[in-house]
């Protein structure tokens, strides 16, 4: 079956990146899509360089916010603006390979999967290999997820005729992970496809990049989302120090 998918992308002043972004959902072998682009504000070409491409494929939308106002939120207007049976995320810096749709969407159908995520490759600012490929493990759980996230973002597709529409909690940071956690505290469990399917962009302006900005928030996730106790807050934040200590070795 051709099930529509419905790909969520928040744009901030990415007009360098977003065209390639673009080109790579339009060369998906799997065809029937909707690209959702939310331009959150932004201050450069990017809303022009979308709208070109709106005018061209009717699959393409433009939805035009007057101030940014944050990743979380632009994602949550596209997920409510979906029409898709999947929902999938691609943020406007990021590449897909030709068949990443096509190869997720058979397997979540084949499998009766709710919830999927592959590997995906790290690229330079110029689109140049860094020589890192994340690993998306085989299943991961609850428990799994609260100590380390190997889930990218722009891997991830949830089909919500299953678990119906989830959305971002409003944090400047790791509101993806957040999210994760909501759904697979559910029950639900993530499972992982080994294939390279995207390419995440390493920006030196990330705010990912800041690692006791990224820790600030685990903790916030761990103690005001997840309300778990300092006790074991702490103990998770072991884990999660240990697995980013790994991850910079590597």
């Amino acid at each position: 079956m051709n099930y529509l998918v419905s790909i969520i992308t928040p744009c901030y002043n990415s007009q360098y990146f977003i065209t390639n972004t673009v080109e790579s959902v339009i060369q998906q072998t799997y065809e029937n899509w909707e690209l959702l682009i939310i331009d959150d504000g932004s201050k450069d070409d990017s809303k022009n360089i979308i709208a070109h491409y709106s005018n061209k494929d009717p699959r393409i939308k433009l939805i035009s916010l007057e101030k940014n106002q944050g990743p979380a939120h632009a994602r949550n207007i596209g997920i409510e603006m979906a029409r898709g049976r999947f929902i999938a995320f691609l943020d406007s810096d990021d590449l897909w390979n030709r068949n990443k749709l096509e190869t997720q969407i058979n397997f979540m159908l084949k499998n009766n999967i709710p919830f999927s995520f592959t590997s995906y490759q790290k690229i330079k600012n110029d689109g140049n290999p860094v020589g890192k490929t994340v690993i998306a493990p085989k299943i991961l759980n609850y428990t799994d997820l609260l100590k380390s996230c190997p889930i990218g973002c722009l891997t991830v597709v949830y089909d919500q005729s299953k678990i119906g529409k989830h959305y971002m909690p409003d944090f400047l940071k790791a509101q993806d992970y957040a999210l994760w956690l909501k759904i697979l505290k559910t029950g639900i469990n993530a499972i992982g496809i080994e294939e390279n399917l995207a390419f995440y962009r390493i920006r030196k302006s990330s705010i990912s990049r800041n690692k006791l900005f990224k820790a600030y928030f685990q903790w916030k996730i761990y103690r005001k989302q997840e309300k778990i106790s300092l006790t074991k807050s702490l103990y998770l934040m072991f884990f999660y120090t240990f697995y980013g200590f790994k991850k910079m070795i590597k």
